[in-house]
């Protein structure tokens, strides 16, 4: 039995476990413009040949399988028509232009928190693109590997103005809060902390969904909302009814939570295709390219035409086309295009916060494409 076959027998025996013992940043937080990809409730397991890469089977396939929540508000909505929609959801799109040339060949599967680590281990899904926080657990213990960071969040709670909170509440205004949050999260696991070393005794609900955690809290089943904040965000502008005032705190995060795409372990070929398609996104938008005016750029000097498949580029060592980000960005956007279309329709801005470029201030950085 080939080594990569024996990794695959391990994957699934440890899938159960991963599902119970590890967490999610929150399975949350606009609408963008609708596509026409819509989303699968499952796939078939992926074969590798022995010495092949996940690359080789997606482009024999001709489709990407993209894990989602498919009910995180501005990240992927699965609409009434099928499709899905929001920031994570491009960025699927982004690595369907990439390795195949269709930003629609993508099959997007909704999965829980409880079900996207084995949906990677057992081949479900090539990719996370599901608000999966990056943690030491998750990079080691679980078996996963992680891409760039594309959102930088932390986790924050949600109340209603009307049982006394307000935006200058903290953890230790919680005594005797009844909480409500994502079963096998980062949350739920981070909120029992910070209530513990703030002296405040909660009791914790746990759900499933996402949605079961907001229908209980519109319905006063519980005092508190903790994920994401900027799934938060997305609710409270979703969700809020107008006979309530609901309140985000504390203003410093809780945790950090950094959210991008995840994949299995020890493809190097497979995982450096995720991360280029994000780096080239995040680069082209420094440059200020973007769909509109790409074709005008092909044949620059320098990283932008070997990004776009000019002189010197590095996308067929890849395995990709020559011009394959020149696809992403064509069809996609860049890092900029698909975080205001998705994320400002919520109020969630780029401008000061962690999610700017790293020459305004933020932490959105790539290495140089050379």
């Amino acid at each position: 039995m080939s080594k990569l076959f024996k990794l695959l027998s391990l994957f699934l025996a440890v899938g159960v476990v991963a599902a119970a013992c590890s967490s999610d940043s929150s399975d949350d937080a606009g609408t963008a413009a609708p596509a026409e990809t819509t989303a699968a409730p499952a796939t078939t397991a992926v074969e590798l040949d022995a010495d092949g890469s996940l690359l080789d089977t997606v482009i024999a396939r001709g489709t990407l399988n993209c894990g989602v929540s498919g009910s995180a508000v501005a990240f992927s909505e699965t609409q009434a028509d099928g499709s899905v929609t929001g920031f994570d959801a491009d960025y699927c799109r982004a690595v369907a232009a990439a390795v195949l040339g269709d930003a629609d060949a993508v099959n997007f599967v909704a999965l829980t928190a409880s079900e996207r680590f084995t949906a990677v281990q057992t081949g479900d899904v090539d990719v996370l693109m599901r608000n999966t926080t990056w943690t030491q657990s998750r990079d080691s213990d679980v078996g996963m590997d992680f891409g760039p960071t594309t959102y930088f969040d932390g986790q924050q709670l949600m109340a209603r103005v009307s049982d006394g909170f307000d935006a200058s509440s903290t953890v230790a205004d919680l005594d005797g809060a009844i909480v409500c949050t994502n079963a096998g999260t980062t949350t739920e696991k981070n909120i029992a902390e910070a209530a513990e070393l703030a002296g405040a005794d909660i009791e914790l609900l746990a759900f499933e969904t996402s949605d079961e955690v907001y229908e209980t809290f519109i319905a006063g089943g519980c005092d508190i909302t903790t994920t994401d904040g900027s799934a938060l965000v997305g609710r409270k502008v979703k969700q809020q009814p107008a006979d309530q005032e609901w309140v985000i705190f504390p203003a410093t995060p809780i945790s950090k939570e950094p959210l991008g795409p995840t994949y299995g372990q020890n493809d190097s070929a497979w995982a450096d295709v995720i991360n280029w398609t994000v780096y080239a996104t995040i680069i082209m938008d420094e440059y200020g390219i973007t769909s509109a005016n790409v074709d005008d750029h092909v044949g620059d000097p320098g990283e932008v035409g070997r990004l776009l498949g000019g002189e010197g580029e590095l996308q067929t060592v890849m395995g990709l086309s020559a011009d394959a980000f020149h696809q992403v960005i064509k069809q996609v956007g860049n890092y900029s295009e698909i975080y205001n279309t998705n994320l400002n329709p919520v109020g969630l801005v780029r401008e000061g916060s962690a999610n700017a470029g790293w020459l305004d201030g933020g932490l959105i950085y790539s290495p140089p494409a050379r």
